[in-house]
């Protein structure tokens, strides 16, 4: 299970504009903010796919240099996303690969693992079932989990916040706020096409959907 929320998206306009400075060519950059019709305004400080328009020299220029390799792509690194994801540990555990360029804010385990009673959705369980047990034994864990918690807050007892700690399973869905920039997007996309996880397939299929990634991969 993945759920990602509260996407923004910033930065195409400085970007563009410093992907020009090497030719000197400002002057045939074509992207501009467009008029608001909804509200009859435009605010240059906040980029929104409603109010920016990536110009077709711009693009074109955009593509090339994507194709030319990561040494003159800079510009995807001066775009940047930021979201709200909430993903079991495994999959977190892979997403940590992509540590430079990248930042997130995680909920903590560490300091409120005992903050809410566990409950079966706490866990991504979608591909178990009662049939094999395994869905059975997930259950199984969660009220061990809930027995120590009990015993936690009852006694204030360290021992029993090292058995949740150390039980808690890898399904666990952790959410975090998560920044990081286009280069980051495009390395995703290519490198976690197809992969074995529903989350990564799920994942990468809204990456494609940001604002003009499917056009600067040229797809």
């Amino acid at each position: 299970m993945i759920k990602v929320e509260k996407i923004d998206v910033w930065g195409f306009e400085h970007a563009i504009r410093g992907m020009r400075n090497p030719m000197n060519s400002w002057d045939k950059s074509d992207s501009k903010y467009i008029w608001d019709e909804s509200d009859g305004k435009w605010d240059a400080c906040e980029w929104v796919e409603t109010n920016f328009e990536v110009g077709k020299n711009d693009l074109t220029l955009m593509r090339r240099l994507y194709k030319a390799g990561t040494e003159h792509r800079k510009y995807l690194r001066q775009i940047f996303v930021s979201m709200d994801i909430t993903a079991p540990l495994y999959w977190w555990k892979e997403f940590d690969t992509y540590k430079v360029g990248t930042v997130a804010n995680s909920c903590s385990t560490m300091h409120k693992i005992a903050a809410k009673e566990f409950e079966l959705d706490d866990f991504s369980h979608e591909h178990l079932s009662y049939e094999d047990n395994c869905l059975y034994f997930l259950g199984q864990t969660v009220d061990v989990l809930n027995q120590c918690r009990d015993l936690y807050l009852e006694t204030k007892d360290k021992k029993w916040w090292w058995q949740m700690i150390q039980l808690l399973p890898s399904s666990y869905n952790q959410k975090r706020t998560v920044t990081f920039t286009y280069e980051n997007v495009v390395t995703m996309i290519r490198q976690r096409t197809g992969h074995k996880l529903d989350e990564w397939r799920n994942f990468v299929e809204i990456l494609h959907g940001l604002p003009y990634v499917a056009e600067i991969i040229d797809e």
